[in-house]
């Protein structure tokens, strides 16, 4: 029972590390043009960009699930 809550945690939180680091990385792209008085871009697109993110998130975690799958990374 412990082992499959530790299981699930790992794998959610590892879900969540890899969409905020696509997210963060994602958010200079495509920024175009800024107001004068803020700096802060007209149209940041973050939808778009949060979703770019869940796909690349899914993509990586993936690939990390498929690992602990066949035992190349141990828990």
């Amino acid at each position: 029972m412990l082992l499959g809550i530790v299981h699930g945690s790992v794998l959610l939180s590892a879900f969540v590390i890899l969409w905020f680091l696509a997210f963060f990385c994602l958010l200079p792209v495509g920024i175009g043009e800024c107001e004068p008085e803020t700096g802060a871009p007209k149209h940041p697109h973050l939808t778009r960009k949060a979703l770019y993110a869940s796909a690349i998130a899914v993509f990586l975690w993936a690939i990390f699930y498929v690992c602990i799958a066949l035992k190349l990374v141990a828990l």
